[in-house]
Formats: C-alpha cells, structure tokens, sequence
C-alpha cells in the first residue's frame, strides 16, 4: 500500500495552515451534526412527495450529507493547494483556498439536486420507501451488479488516479487568480464525482439516513484515496457484484 503523495500536506505548520486544518474539520463536524440531530424529510410530514418544502429539505439533506462526505476526502488537495499559496506569498492566496473548496463543494452541490430529483422519482415509482430503502430486490441487485462493474471500469481508473495525485494535479490544472482557484476546484470535484458517482447510489440501498451506512460509504470513499494499488478497487467492484448475486436470490 502507497499512501498518496499529497498525504504529507496534512503535517503541514504555519497559522495560516492550522485555520484552513480547523476550518476542514470544523465544516465536516457541523455537517455530521446536522445529520445526527435533524429527521429525514419525510414527503408526509413536508406537504407531499411534490411540494417545494420537501424537495427543499430533501436537498438541504443531500447537501449537508456530502459536505460531510466528501469534505474529508478534499483534504488533502485543499491543504496541499494551500501550501502552495502561501509558500508562492502572492497576491489573493489567503482567498484563492476557499475559493478552490468552494468550487469543489458546488460540483456536489449540483450533485445533490440530481440526487434529489431522483429520490423523489424512486420513491413516486415505489422503488424505494420514505426512508430512503430499496424495496425492490431485482431491481436493487441490478443496480448494485452495474456499481460493481463500474469499479473495473477505465472511467473509474483514470478519475481516481487524479485523486491519487494531487500534487500532479495542481501543477497539471494550474489557473491564476480568483476565478482560476474556483475552476481547479470544480475540475477536481469533477474527477472525484467520476470516481464516486456509483457508490453515492448505494445509499438508496442501505438507507440515505441510515448513519452507519453513510459512515461506511465515507470509510471506504476516504481509504480509495490512500491505496493507490487497484485491488482495493478490484475488491469493492468483486463484493458489489457478490452482493448483488445474494440480493439476486433474495428476491426469489
């Protein structure tokens, strides 16, 4: 196992450094606060499957949940970046790393709406329950075989290998100013959805407020970007589809 070489950006020294450290930590903590102590939206209780109220709420709920999802996993390229800023003392770095986090972040963003949106459809057509579970099983096991195979596929190799290098990437996508640290962000954020995308989708299977399993997903989101060696991937993608076989039987 080869740690990623932008890990050692974590051991970094400087207050500049300890407030962008803090502010990861505390924007994760908040986020699995809000989940912790908020009830998922439930369409009976917010004006029905389609009312603004639930969409809303069900969007904060995405939202807030991959903040703190994926705000880990940005850790490492965000406090690398910041290195780089403050090590460069040019002008405008103090803002440039929130601004590449921020661009991060609103690439999830657009991906909660996605996952709103289809909440709600899989719930209207009763593939899933209010709470977020899959309740159909050969349906589930297909979804589940195809997440597997994605974990063999180029796609999911190449997105990955970005998030393996980050130091790669920041001298690859290098962009001046303000709106050139949101661009690098967002691409990066692009990559990490590539990488990421399908497993999201298994939280309409065990749960999307089921903690434990979100937990679970943010556990193995976090240490696909420390093993570089493909047979982590190769073993998500060989369980998924064992999983899928077993679901498969289930539902007969």
């Amino acid at each position: 196992m080869r740690l990623i070489d932008g890990f050692d950006a974590l051991a970094g020294h400087g207050r500049e450094r300890r407030i962008v450290t803090l502010g990861l930590i505390a924007l994760t903590l908040l986020a699995w606060l809000y989940l912790w102590l908020s009830p998922m939206p439930m369409p009976a209780t917010h004006g029905g499957l389609r009312a603004p109220l639930y969409a809303t709420m069900t969007f904060a709920m995405w939202l807030v949940m991959m903040i703190g999802m994926m705000t880990p996993a940005a850790a490492p390229v965000v406090l690398l970046f910041d290195r780089i800023e403050q090590g460069s003392a040019r002008h405008g770095a103090t803002v440039r790393t929130p601004l590449f986090l921020l661009g991060y972040l609103l690439v999830w963003t657009a991906f909660s709406l996605a996952a709103t949106a289809l909440q709600i459809a899989l719930i209207d057509a009763g593939w899933i329950d209010d709470m977020g579970v899959a309740t159909r099983g050969v349906a589930t096991a297909a979804v589940v075989f195809g997440i597997g195979i994605y974990q063999w596929l180029p796609l999911k190799r190449a997105c990955l290998a970005h998030c393996h290098s980050p130091a790669d990437f920041l001298v690859r996508h290098r962009r001046p100013g303000p709106k050139g640290a949101l661009s690098m962000g967002a691409r990066h954020g692009f990559y990490c959805l590539g990488c990421c995308w399908a497993l999201m989708l298994l939280l309409f299977v065990g749960g999307v407020m089921n903690l434990l399993w979100v937990a679970a997903l943010t556990a193995l989101v976090l240490v696909e970007r420390f093993v570089s060696r493909p047979w982590l991937r190769h073993a998500v993608g060989v369980g998924a589809v064992v999983g899928a076989g077993v679901l498969l039987v289930r539902a007969f």
